[in-house]
């Protein structure tokens, strides 16, 4: 049985505003293209000049802003993050919490498994271009799927599920596999596996 861990506190750098939050100029600029780029071809595979090329601005206004490419690789992460906490408050408010706000959480993944531009996990994309353990990128990956699991322990709790923790750990495997599975292979059959297995987790 599985020991639930306490929320963790997802880092941002200091000063990066959240995704929500407007930013003008060349800076949301270099972001909206990293967040292209990166999700489409990968993050090793995109250079800072193409960078700096697609988003118009200067090698100074990048350094300026940035500093190093890792540090805009931990920004597009982050974004992506903020942006998936959002999306599962969003539906906590409007469903309640617990199973329907489990059901409406998953029929959206579906969804997104099914477009065309669906490219895997940011997340896990990320994390096979870098092998360290200790690097910031692979942490906040981490950080990520901590608070990942975190959630799904409380949507199954208050769902009345009698062993969230385990429950929890099984639905972020099963969106781990059907994430791959609807990249690399057949996305209408990851997606209806991913079905099949939450559907099991709920009804226990």
């Amino acid at each position: 049985m599985t020991v639930d861990s306490p929320q963790p506190a997802v880092q941002r750098l200091p000063g990066r505003p959240r995704a929500d939050s407007p930013v003008p100029g060349a800076r949301a600029r270099v972001l909206t293209t990293a967040g292209r780029l990166f999700y489409d071809e990968g993050v090793r595979v995109v250079g800072v000049d193409r960078l700096i090329a697609e988003s118009s601005v200067t090698k100074a206004t990048f350094y300026k802003h940035f500093g190093a490419k890792d540090t805009l690789v931990l920004e597009y992460l982050a974004a992506r993050h903020d942006l998936e906490a959002a999306e599962l408050t969003s539906l906590s408010d409007a469903h309640g919490g617990g199973r329907a706000t489990l059901e409406a959480y998953l029929e959206i993944v579906v969804a997104r498994l099914l477009t065309v531009s669906f490219r895997g996990s940011a997340f896990a994309n990320a994390a096979s271009e870098f092998s360290d353990p200790t690097h910031p990128v692979r942490l906040a990956i981490e950080e990520h799927r901590e608070w990942l699991r975190y959630e799904m322990v409380s949507l199954f709790k208050a769902a009345g599920h009698p062993m969230p923790g385990d429950a929890a750990d099984d639905l972020v495997l099963a969106l781990d596999g059907a994430q791959v599975g609807a990249y690399a292979g057949d996305a209408i059959a990851a997606a209806a596996a991913l079905r099949r297995s939450a559907g099991r987790l709920l009804e226990a």
